[in-house]
């Protein structure tokens, strides 16, 4: 027997065989009469199927319209990275893509519109107008984008041992120390320019004036506050501000210049230091005192600095007293990013005069391989901006002067970039030599095996240099969470377990390389 629906029909009919009997027949008559009786008070099988492949098909088709949108979509965003792939970072050497810059992309295909964000991991970073241009540029060269929104943001590495520090400071990227170890060359006015100038660029910045007997910030800027504030629950120091700028100094303080003896001092300086809110800043320019003695060790030891200017004249003199200084900060492992030499010549009549003579600069950066060396020429506005309460660099910010300190910002912003980067998709340590055009690569594994630090070494027997850490104790598969750089010397890379050793770039060059480069493993 054969059954047969016909969903056209309103009512279910029957076909039956030729060889059925009239018995059968009215059997199968009888049983469509129960089955008909039945349907006027349920709703047809046929009716409900009906219903379930029309809906199982309508819900195949939007899968496959999904599928095919998610794949468009994955499609287009691929474009617009290969676009953006085309952009290289001068200081890693590595596309901007790779190195993880491009962050929360969005694209809609329909409206042509293309958004993302573009993170520097260098505050007041010297190319960032050039990477906006770029970018916008790459991107919307691609044929069907119409509207491109690129929004720029940093997010500059943590202090290494942020944990370690008073909270005060546990807040702050970089400390840049202004030194000249001698009086009266101009060390207050290249810190006070070089802070706006990088407050200029875009960056978060503080002025910690740490000459107590002598405090000169008070007169070279105007805040309407020349008080400092005391957080009496918190038993804090609120900075007073100037155009932007926190500015902590003992002259702020209502007690004028100083009368003390050297263990008070180093005192006071300490507590304005690291009791002072100075919040999310990403330079903190100290004006050191002249000198190398007990104050200056003190701040060094208490803050961990990144990096030092130092800052002298023509005059042989002043040269025998910034050879201590640049001597003071080698052996405390900070680097000296640039000399400046101050109050260098003038011009007058079409001739260029020397009245302090010439060269010192210049010996104290081949003396010292300080790769940076930037003049400043006497100008009387220069001095006359001092006074007034107006920085130079504000007051005039296209001349001379400020585009001078415009590169000793930039050599300073410079400095905390890293060469040295993990390359997740080859899962190897790429290591770039500063000042060199040389590249190599690291296996992490080896990196970590050659490790020299307290952690890895036998404190009871480090001076013998025997290996805690075995060959068989690190795996194959070990990945750096994180590196920092550390000067223009060394790296901080950061271990899973917690560790961080500090790995100075002449280490990372007697490391054996890797010679076969793994090919990139997809994202």
């Amino acid at each position: 027997m054969q059954l047969l629906h016909i969903p056209s029909s309103p009512q279910p009919t029957f076909q039956y065989p030729k060889s059925h009997s009239t018995g059968e027949k009215f059997f199968l008559l009888s049983t469509t009469r129960i089955s008909v009786q039945c349907q006027r008070h349920v709703k047809p099988v046929w009716a409900s199927h009906k219903r379930l492949v029309l809906s199982s098909i309508l819900s195949k088709a939007a899968s496959v319209e999904a599928g095919a949108s998610a794949f468009s979509t994955e499609t287009v965003e691929s474009d617009v990275l290969k676009a953006l792939s085309q952009i290289i970072d001068p200081d890693f050497g590595t596309d901007i893509v790779s190195c993880g810059f491009v962050k929360d992309l969005h694209v809609h295909e329909a409206s042509g519109e293309v958004s993302f964000r573009l993170e520097l991991t260098t505050p007041a970073c010297p190319i960032k107008d050039m990477f906006e241009q770029r970018v916008n540029g790459v991107v919307e060269a691609l044929p069907w984008v119409k509207k491109v929104n690129v929004t720029m943001s940093t997010q500059p590495a943590k202090p290494i041992f942020s944990g370690q520090l008073p909270p005060g400071l546990q807040t702050i990227s970089n400390i840049v120390a202004v030194s000249s170890c001698k009086g009266g060359v101009g060390k207050s006015t290249v810190a006070v320019n070089l802070a706006y100038t990088l407050a200029g660029m875009g960056a978060r910045v503080g002025i910690f004036n740490a000459d107590v007997y002598g405090p000169s910030l008070p007169t070279m800027v105007s805040p309407t506050n020349r008080l400092l504030e005391m957080n009496a629950e918190r038993r804090t120091i609120i900075p007073t501000e100037y155009l932007g700028v926190k500015l902590v100094s003992f002259g702020f303080a209502g007690q004028g210049r100083a009368i003390m003896r050297g263990p008070m001092v180093s005192g006071v300086i300490n507590q304005l230091l690291t009791t002072t809110e100075w919040g999310e800043l990403d330079y903190l320019v100290i004006d050191m005192p002249p000198g190398t003695g007990d104050i200056q060790l003190t701040l060094c030891q208490v803050v961990p600095l990144a990096a030092a200017v130092i800052v002298t004249t023509p005059q042989k003199l002043a040269l025998v007293d910034v050879a201590k200084g640049v001597r003071m900060f080698s052996k405390l492992k900070v680097p000296c990013a640039a000399v400046v030499e101050n109050m260098c010549h003038f011009d007058a009549d079409g001739k260029r005069y020397y009245p302090f003579g010439r060269g010192s600069g210049s010996q104290v950066v081949q003396q010292f391989g300080i790769p940076h060396l930037f003049d400043i020429p006497i100008r009387p506005t220069l001095s006359a901006s001092g006074d007034s309460g107006m920085p130079e660099v504000v007051a005039d910010p296209q001349g001379e002067v400020a585009n001078t300190f415009q590169d000793l910002g930039v050599c300073v912003v410079q400095q905390f970039s890293t060469a040295v980067t993990y390359d997740k998709s080859i899962k190897a340590i790429r290591v770039k030599v500063p000042d060199s055009d040389e590249e190599f690569l690291l296996h992490p594994a080896t990196v970590r095996r050659n490790d020299r630090s307290a952690q890895s070494v036998l404190e009871q027997v480090e001076w013998t240099g025997e290996q805690k850490l075995q060959f068989m104790d690190v795996s194959e598969h070990i990945e750096p969470e994180d590196i920092r750089p550390m000067g223009n010397y060394a790296v901080s890379i950061m271990r899973p377990d917690g560790f961080s050793p500090i790995a100075p770039y002449d280490q990372l060059q007697m490391i054996e390389r890797l010679v076969d480069v793994p090919q990139p493993t997809p994202a």
